[in-house]
């Protein structure tokens, strides 16, 4: 879920935004956003970005395609996931990026979302635990 919305109970498009990103990495990954103790999938994603091995957030099984295609993909996922909402991008420029083989993609300046960014090393935080119920046809 979005920052804003589990800080403030505060839903938007950029909401919207944040929980693409996040099915994005999930799918990339082939990891649920909880499997990852303590940072979360985005932190975890981020990391692997930073130290330059984005084949680490990779499903093995996702390997036998385009490298280049699936690491936009993963810099399209950590655009979504900003913490601040003003910094992620708008569904029609992700709509754009997805689509387009040609277009360059803004260069990520700063950290995506983690549970820790605003937190200092004493601090304590709760997380919800949401129960999603999934849907399927008969």
């Amino acid at each position: 879920m979005a920052p804003k919305y589990v800080n403030h109970g505060q839903i938007s498009a950029k909401s919207d935004v944040f929980s693409f990103g996040v099915m994005l990495l999930e799918i990339i990954s082939g990891q649920k956003n909880y499997s990852f103790e303590g940072e979360g999938l985005a932190a975890f994603a981020w990391k692997r970005w930073v130290e330059g091995k984005p084949e680490m957030v990779i499903d093995p099984l996702l390997m036998k395609n385009p490298r280049n295609e699936i690491i936009k993909l993963i810099q399209i996922g950590l655009l979504c996931v900003q913490e601040n909402a003003a910094k992620r991008p708008t569904m029609s420029s992700v709509i754009v990026w997805l689509s387009s083989e040609t277009i360059t993609i803004p260069l990520l300046r700063g950290p995506a979302f983690t549970r820790n960014n605003s937190l200092s090393e004493n601090s304590k935080m709760s997380v919800s635990n949401n129960i999603f119920t999934e849907m399927s046809c008969r």
